[in-house]
């Protein structure tokens, strides 16, 4: 993604509060600290003062800045698992699901911040961790706080936002650090005018739409956590938060028809949630190595409610449709790591207990002449699925030689899913997960990881019960036989400082998948969310940073990320190959910083590109994608009364919001075609301000 929120500030408010002072240091290339002289060979290390031109607020900040490295978070897999992020703190994985590393990353000050330490994963002895990965090393400090302000607002269709953001305090001593936090996520969307049309299969006109889209949520937040270290070695450490969710979505139309009545279609879709999640885990020696258990609860409950109603010119009576859910969903997790050395190596014992479990209640309505909502029957909508899952994994790592690092780790789980509820079954499963991973220094600023991996997907409870899109006119079946996929990936990543000209990444991988989920024809000429045999994608991802200084620009560099992938199915209802629906198979995101020498000031311009495929269901097939080109440029002071203020003005080349649907009367392989719906929206300027500081 494009840093954009790095951006916000305008440009007159940056002037007029613009200190006297500016910094008295040229932008020198970002480059290794000679720290990496202390640690194995291979490592790269920066130091605070190797991000000094860009006046970080935070450890997130300043890993942002890496050449070269770009931040992956947590994979969403079932329970903890291994690890899955490319960032340690202080040589730790973080075990809080639903805080990531951008959010820790975030309330870590940079004066905390001893080094930064890129270190191909399968060193390190950490299970699951292969390709390059990042380990903050941290400081105790006093107790200090920071805050980051958030507004955007754009010209139409979407309302101004004010309240994004969050404030932190926190502590650290040589035995204990804790942090307490308080935020507001804002989600800001909208779309409207251009053209959206229906047209029948001969390409005659039906309808012309004028169409108003508009997403408003807000997410407030309150966390916490500590740390404790007992005088006899033993780490505790423990996390609490508690989260409440406020989303509205409308789509509302005018639909001028051709022939018959016009009408305004008011589509009004309204969740409203809230949840928490408590974690904690100690480690301790134990024998000959160490112990370390965790556990986490985890709980949500959401109600939904969608209205679709249609209000006619010639003043008949309203129609339309009531679609309401209540939903609960929860997950606890035990987990046992037990670390040791043995025969020249590491070695690490992972036994995990997770139980997963959601409830759900669905209502279906039709809107009578009266204006009164009545219920309806709706099959399969209420229910509830259950997953018991228990893992156990053995890893060992040892250096093969010098440069060469082995880790290599295999096990299992056994898994037992049961609904209730209509069809209800009650199904149990065993499956092989394992990894092996080869990290290679072929020289001084060469590094080689290779990774062979088996890991079982996550289901999502949702589709084993039925569910409707008042808003497309889509309905899912529901599915109690889903069984969650199961992937073999290899990948290989390779790393090269390019010195004062930076540094790139490459990696290539390829995935085998079975049991891939689709949707997939059932009795009645439904649809359903199901498994097919198997499928498969092959990508690359190239990320690289260039120091423009060795052509005399200096201060600046050039960001480029660009990843491409195909992908191939067995099409479940023609039996054709296809790749997969609504994939984004290429993009491009190019960005210039300019950091001014011997000033506070920085600029910037960017670029991002999205290539999405057809969508397919059984009765439908289309595109349906943003941009596909969003382009953006930020200015930025690092000194506005001791705060950095940033503004971005996203989308300066009119990026789009698209939708080409292709609807048939049945299935799409046998019916003739019904309509066709095409939609090309503006999106409009946004402009985003951003505020970060220290207290």
């Amino acid at each position: 993604m494009p840093k954009f929120f790095h951006s916000a500030a305008a440009i007159a408010l940056l002037a007029a509060a613009l200190p006297a002072q500016a910094q008295d240091t040229d932008a020198e290339p970002l480059a290794a600290s000679t720290a990496a002289l202390e640690v194995a060979s291979g490592t790269r290390v920066f130091t605070p003062a190797d991000f000094e031109r860009f006046a970080p607020r935070n450890a997130l900040d300043m890993l942002e800045e890496v050449p070269g490295f770009t931040i992956r978070g947590e994979d969403g897999a079932r329970g903890l698992g291994q690890a899955s992020a490319n960032v340690l703190i202080d040589g730790e994985r973080i075990t809080n699901k639903s805080e990531g590393v951008f959010t820790q990353l975030q309330r870590i000050s940079t004066d905390r911040v001893e080094r930064i330490e890129i270190v191909d994963g399968a060193t390190l002895g950490i299970a699951g961790l292969s390709g390059q990965i990042a380990n903050v090393i941290t400081r105790p400090s006093d107790i200090s706080g920071r805050f980051t302000y958030r507004a955007g607002f754009r010209p139409r269709y979407a309302r101004p936002s004010f309240i994004g953001g969050e404030v932190s305090l926190s502590g650290s001593g040589e035995t204990l650090e804790w942090t307490v936090a308080l935020s507001n996520g804002v989600g800001r969307g909208a779309a409207g005018g251009g053209e959206a049309f229906i047209f029948d299969s001969d390409g005659n006109v039906l309808e012309t739409r004028d169409i108003r889209m508009q997403f408003n949520g807000d997410f407030p937040r309150l966390s916490g956590q500590v740390q404790w270290t007992s005088p006899g070695g033993t780490v505790v450490n423990a996390n609490a938060n508690y989260r409440r969710a406020y989303e509205n979505f409308r789509d509302n139309q005018y639909r001028d028809l051709a022939t018959g009545v016009d009408r305004q279609r008011n589509f009004e879709n309204r969740d409203r949630g809230w949840g928490y999640e408590l974690g904690g885990d100690v480690q301790f020696d134990l024998g000959p190595g160490s112990l370390k258990l965790i556990g986490l609860e985890r709980y949500s409950r959401n109600r939904g409610r969608s209205d679709s109603i249609l209000v006619f010119d010639d003043a008949s009576p309203d129609a339309g449709s009531r679609f309401a859910s209540q939903t609960e969903t929860g997950e606890r997790i035990g987990r046992a790591e037990y670390s040791w050395a043995m025969l020249g190596g590491d070695w690490q014992l992972d036994a995990e207990a997770a139980f997963n479990r959601l409830d759900r209640s669905s209502q279906l309505f039709d809107l009578d002449p009266s204006g009164n909502f009545v219920e309806i029957p709706f099959p399969n909508g209420t229910g509830g699925v259950t997953e018991d899952r228990y893992e156990m994994i053995l890893t060992h790592s040892r250096p093969l030689a010098d440069n060469l690092s082995l880790q290599i780790g295999g096990g299992g789980e056994y898994s037992t899913i049961s609904q209730t509820g209509a069809g209800g079954l009650t199904r149990s499963f065993w499956r092989p997960k394992g990894s092996v991973n080869l990290a290679w220094a072929v020289e001084e600023g060469l590094d080689l990881s290779l990774e062979l991996s088996r890991s079982v997907g996550q289901l999502s409870f949702g589709d084993f019960l039925a569910s409707v899109s008042l808003n497309q006119n889509q309905a899912n079946a529901g599915n109690v036989e889903l069984v969650p996929p199961q992937t073999t990936e290899v990948e290989l990543q390779a790393t090269k400082d390019l010195g004062p000209w930076g540094s790139s990444e490459l990696r290539l991988y390829a995935r085998q998948i079975e049991d891939y989920i689709e949707f997939i024809p059932v009795p009645g000429g439904l649809e359903t969310r199901g498994n097919i045999d198997s499928a498969s994608l092959y990508g690359l991802r190239w990320n690289s940073t260039f120091k423009l200084e060795p052509v005399g620009f200096n201060g600046a560099q050039l960001e480029v990320t660009l990843q491409l992938e195909e992908s191939d199915l067995t099409d479940p209802l023609t039996g054709e190959s296809r790749p997969f629906g609504g994939h984004r198979d290429r993009s491009v995101d190019v960005e210039l910083r300019h950091d001014v020498p011997r000033s506070d000031w920085a600029w910037g311009l960017g670029l991002n590109y999205n290539h999405a495929l057809p969508y397919y269901r059984l009765g439908e097939t289309g595109f349906n994608y943003e941009g596909p080109t969003y382009s953006y440029a930020f200015i930025e002071h690092k000194d506005v009364f001791g705060m950095t203020a940033s503004l971005t003005v996203f989308n300066l080349t009119n990026g789009r919001a698209v939708q080409d649907r292709y609807v048939y009367d049945g299935y799409r392989d046998r019916s003739p075609l019904l309509f066709c719906e095409t939609q090309d929206l503006s999106v409009q300027p946004i402009f985003n301000f951003r505020l970060t500081g220290d207290f």
